[in-house]
């Protein structure tokens, strides 16, 4: 399960008349400047950080001419609709069979989705697409690989009646929420009357708001910790700049605010669908395995595939080990703890 707050990011890559434009491009050179992550757009000018001297302070002023910017802390939500949010987030009645919940396929205790290539819905068949992260997903400007969804509330829904995932309705699961004592009260007390169809949605919308990883080492860098990042990590960055990787993954999000066609320069996983909404890079070596298909292994091999595809580039070794690096700064932290999973 994954409102768009306007002024976290500024999509400016990528507007709907340019998209259209663009697809009927063909390959152009500019086409070369695409990220390694599910990108390949226009060329963008984007300035390198240079690597701070041994002589530089520990602490230096906010970097704020970088194309990423740091997440901010969650927002402020009733704390009475949050908590319920989170119980509903773990309660199998969601589920019309009441066999699984959100946590089955979103696992908050370590990277906030499953170590599966596909999850399995209610029938035992797999799910088409990997399953995506739900920390960081309200600061992305759509929702799912497809980003079909336009808001936190659309995609709750969507998850709650799909056949392939949770197959209820939000009608049916306030009904079995009623015939609870416990629950009853909590949605009084949060609401003000008991269970109806709406403040399901919207508890557990506001409870994923709150999902917000900051606290990361690159964010601490953005900061002005000039500390926060090895030599190999801010070498990472740098090449992640240079190779156009930022054309794409940007923002608060490191990417999730525009759409991307994949497999530009060769084949990359499963060629169906086509247009994809760029993931966010976010904790990202913490959520293998990786592409919609879960067919990329390891982080290694995603960057790797992913610049031959999309830039038409075979990296050595060196680089891939630098953007891997870059990429493991990009790990969060989430009520305090480092966000888990295995890189």
């Amino acid at each position: 399960m994954s409102k768009r707050d306007n002024s976290r990011f500024t999509p400016t890559l990528l507007g709907v008349q340019q998209f259209t434009r663009f697809l009927g491009a063909g390959r152009g050179a500019g086409l070369r400047r695409c990220a390694i992550v599910i990108c390949a757009l226009v060329p963008c000018s984007l300035k390198v950080s240079p690597a701070p001297s041994q002589s530089s302070p520990a602490l230096v002023s906010v970097r704020r001419d970088e194309p990423i910017t740091p997440i901010p802390a969650p927002p402020a939500i009733d704390p009475l609709k949050v908590k319920l949010g989170e119980r509903l987030f773990s309660d199998r009645r969601l589920s019309h069979d009441n066999s699984r919940s959100c946590a089955s396929c979103h696992d908050i205790a370590t990277n906030g989705a499953s170590p599966r290539s596909h999850d399995v819905g209610p029938d035992g068949a797999e799910i088409a697409l990997n399953t995506l992260t739900v920390f960081n997903a309200t600061l992305s400007f759509r929702f799912g690989w497809e980003g079909k969804l336009r808001n936190i509330e659309a995609d709750t829904r969507s998850s709650l009646e799909s056949p392939r995932t949770m197959a209820s309705s939000a009608v049916e699961i306030a009904e079995k929420l009623n015939a609870d004592p416990d629950m009853r009260e909590s949605f009084l007390a949060a609401y003000g009357h008991r269970p109806e169809r709406g403040d399901v949605v919207d508890a557990l919308a506001s409870f994923q708001r709150t999902l917000v990883t900051p606290g990361g080492k690159f964010d601490r860098w953005l900061a002005g910790d000039a500390a926060a990042l090895s030599d190999d990590e801010l070498g990472g960055y740098q090449l992640f700049k240079s190779l156009g990787c930022a054309s794409c993954h940007q923002g608060v999000n490191v990417g999730g605010n525009l759409f991307q066609r994949h497999g530009i320069f060769h084949p990359l996983a499963s060629p169906e669908p086509k247009i994809l909404r760029v993931p966010s890079l976010r904790n990202v070596a913490t959520t293998p395995p990786y592409f919609h298909d879960g067919s990329a292994p390891t982080l290694d091999d995603a960057v790797r595939k992913m610049a031959y595809a999309q830039l038409n580039a075979t990296l050595t070794e060196k680089q891939v080990k630098a953007i891997v690096a870059f990429l493991n700064s990009l790990t969060g932290t989430y009520r305090g703890a480092t966000v888990g999973g295995s890189p």
